[in-house]
């Protein structure tokens, strides 16, 4: 892990880390999984930032205001919240059309989260397709 990446993870209280690291830990796997190569982890726009070539970013965070919260964000111009709303509904909380809301100590749904995250990771090759191909 670079310096500035673990800087940032250190910025996080202590309570947010092991989620954040399990969400890092989760993309990585979904990539590995798919075969897409090297997971490229970056800042961006301050938060934790993970992509793959031909995929479209996902970003991580928390905000103080939401202390329980932790953020799964996605290119809000792409289908991906919209589909994903779709699929699952209810199973998520959705701010907008940029991100996944999950309780920091939410253990379920991680199938569902895992398939979310293996949309955007290959979101270039499947936005033509209804539904991103679901």
């Amino acid at each position: 892990m670079e310096a500035t990446i673990r800087e940032k993870f250190e910025s996080y209280p202590d309570e947010i880390q092991p989620s954040l690291m399990r969400l890092r830990e989760l993309i990585a796997s979904v990539a590995k999984e798919y075969d897409l190569g090297a997971v490229e982890e970056s800042l961006k726009w301050g938060e934790l930032s993970y992509c793959v070539k031909g995929g479209s970013a996902i970003r991580t965070g928390w905000r103080p205001k939401s202390p329980d919260k932790i953020f799964v964000f996605f290119h809000c111009q792409t289908k991906l919240i919209e589909t994903f709303n779709e699929i699952y509904g209810e199973l998520f909380s959705y701010e907008g059309k940029r991100a996944i809301v999950l309780k920091r100590s939410e253990t379920g749904s991680v199938q569902e989260l895992k398939h979310c995250i293996g949309l955007a990771l290959r979101y270039h090759k499947l936005k033509h397709l209804p539904l991103l191909g679901v």
